[in-house]
């Protein structure tokens, strides 16, 4: 399974904080949100307007970042990388430069999928994809325990994946 796709949103439950979205914006973000491969001329008769003012409200959208962009979205199992864990990170600073410092080398480390700073007894979670066990646990010895300011980590291992965000 090989697509384009956005996460998909729920349009209605959300407050946008400048106001400028209104209800064509909306069901542009919801249509693409549902097939990020859309052609402009399905989207505008999905959304009740002409391709024209379609087109000029999805550049305004891209160019404003309500559209981030588009990506595909790969097999993760049939590319032999459906190993999922979690890692807990608690860390031995946590000053504003320790924070910063830990942030930009994450995002140096590709098998990091996800990472969030957690109002927990922990710091971050981190979700780590990798192939196996014997390569994950290389990854959290070799790269995530060397992450700057690392105090300790835990880990769980999924089991299976019910829904991730794209599904």
């Amino acid at each position: 399974m090989l697509y384009i796709a956005i996460y998909m949103v729920d349009m209605d439950r959300i407050d946008v904080k400048d106001g400028l979205l209104d209800r064509h914006d909306r069901a542009i973000l919801a249509a693409l949100a549902a097939d990020g491969r859309m052609t402009i001329t399905d989207l505008a008769e999905r959304v009740g307007l002409s391709k024209t003012p379609t087109q000029a409200r999805f550049r305004r959208l891209v160019r404003d970042g309500y559209i981030r962009g588009f990506r595909a979205i790969l097999d993760t199992k049939k590319l032999g990388m459906d190993h999922v864990a979690f890692a807990e990170v608690r860390l031995a600073d946590t000053r504003e430069k320790a924070l910063r410092e830990f942030n930009a080398a994450v995002m140096r480390i590709p098998e990091i999928e996800e990472c969030h700073m957690i109002a927990s007894r922990f710091d971050y979670l981190l979700k780590v994809r990798t192939a196996d066990i014997r390569r994950y646990r290389i990854v959290l010895g070799e790269k995530i325990s060397a992450l700057p300011h690392v105090a300790n980590t835990s880990t769980f291992v999924a089991m299976e994946t019910v829904r991730e965000a794209h599904d």
